[in-house]
């Protein structure tokens, strides 16, 4: 008889954990289910240690799972049960494939709970940080029409289209935030290392310095002097406003912000309806139930403004009206995208209207980002280049004036 540590909830969904004497997994998970344990996580107490041990592992930082990752391996999951594969041979198979062990590990502790005879869907519940409430749904609905073959394939095609714009929008960041540490660098080794050895200088000669000089003298022998107060006080400022924005208040003032910035708030708006219509679109493809759909969409956004509209939307299309009318009323969806959703409510084209609505949503964010790249480059370095100007040139007029006085 062995001994398996499990974690799970019990009858009134509070979370519980420890350990259970029993001959098999099946047998330990029979028996939680008899104590009204609903399992999330089983494993041989020696296994436990094992994947203990592996959680002080800076490593796997590196080799976390990626959305592009798991559409890989959806898609490969895909072919195998199309092949006529059956699914938890096609599991395994998939187990022994992929590459990255925390991947592993979930396939493998699914296809177990497949084969012990759990849903697929339930199964990939208990991994809730590989596999969103999207991802489960899609299943779910897929296995209840019998069409899970299909629905994987969807859900890939769904994950590389996010992965790639998520991909556009970090590579359009990633030179500016190069170019922002650049210069960040450059100006303090600049006040702290070079302006002090000038500001030397300055005081033997005794000479009157012009205001922009002695601003910057100024600025250096503080960043000099008080860099212990500095750091901690930038540390706690960037924590302060960590803290404020995950309260509800203070999320939904940020949000309502980025939505209303001069350019960043079309952008934002743009990946939101990219990312809501194709969602949607892919769910009610799926045979997921439209209040089930709008639901898992809501929590897809990112936005809480928009996902408050999307929250009153869903309670409109419960009491039986349709999508468009609601989301009109937000003003916060542009007036093409209600109208091409009321136009495939009428016509019962819903789906085929979002599909369209997000790949025109992905071209304009597409053109956009390219064209705030295409300015931000330029921008970020004639900035740069201003800033060591201005410093060169605080220190080298007095110097030019002194050497004038002394010829």
């Amino acid at each position: 008889m062995a001994v398996f540590a499990y974690k799970g909830m019990n009858a009134t969904g509070k979370p519980v954990k420890g350990k259970r004497d029993a001959d098999s997994v099946k047998a330990a998970r029979a028996a939680l289910k008899r104590d009204g344990v609903f399992v999330t996580e089983l494993l041989e107490e020696n296994q436990a240690s094992r994947v203990a041990s592996k959680d002080i592992d800076f490593g796997r930082f590196f080799r976390r799972v990626t959305t592009t990752d798991v559409a890989l391996a959806t898609r490969q999951l895909a072919v195998l049960v199309r092949s006529g594969v059956p699914l938890v041979e096609a599991l395994g198979a998939l187990a022994e494939q992929v590459d990255k062990p925390a991947l592993q590990e979930a396939y493998t502790a699914v296809r177990n709970r497949v084969n012990e005879g759990s849903s697929f869907a339930d199964a990939l519940r208990a991994h809730p940080e590989m596999f969103a409430s999207l991802y489960v749904n899609m299943v779910a609905a897929g296995e209840a029409s019998g069409a899970l073959e299909a629905v994987l394939e969807r859900l890939a095609d769904f994950l590389d289209a996010q992965s790639k714009l998520q991909g556009k929008v970090a590579g359009a960041l990633a030179y500016p935030a190069f170019m922002g540490v650049v210069t960040l660098g450059t100006v303090t080794m600049m006040m702290t290392v070079v302006v002090p050895k000038v500001t030397s200088v300055f005081a033997d000669f005794g000479a009157e310095l012009p205001w922009y000089t002695r601003l910057l003298i100024f600025t250096s022998d503080t960043m000099v002097g008080y860099w212990w107060l500095i750091l901690p006080a930038i540390v706690g400022g960037v924590v302060a406003f960590r803290r404020w924005l995950a309260t509800e208040k203070g999320r939904a003032r940020w949000d309502a912000r980025l939505l209303a910035a001069p350019v960043l708030g079309q952008l934002v708006l743009r990946v939101a309806v990219a990312r809501f219509a194709r969602t949607l679109a892919t769910l009610l493809r799926s045979g997921v139930p439209v209040l089930s759909a709008l639901d898992i969409t809501r929590n897809v956004l990112g936005n809480v403004v928009l996902m408050g509209h999307v929250e009153t939307a869903r309670e409109s299309v419960r009491e039986g009206e349709g999508l468009a009318k609601p989301l009109k009323a937000s003003n916060a969806f542009p007036p093409l995208v209600t109208h091409m959703i009321a136009v495939g409510e009428r016509t019962g084209q819903l789906e085929e209207m979002l599909e369209n609505i997000a790949t025109a949503y992905d071209q304009q964010v597409d053109v956009q980002v390219t064209a705030m790249t295409s300015l931000l480059e330029p921008l970020i370095i004639v900035i740069m280049g201003g800033i060591t100007a201005g410093i060169a040139f605080a220190m080298l007029m007095p110097l030019l004036q002194l050497n004038e006085f002394v010829q």
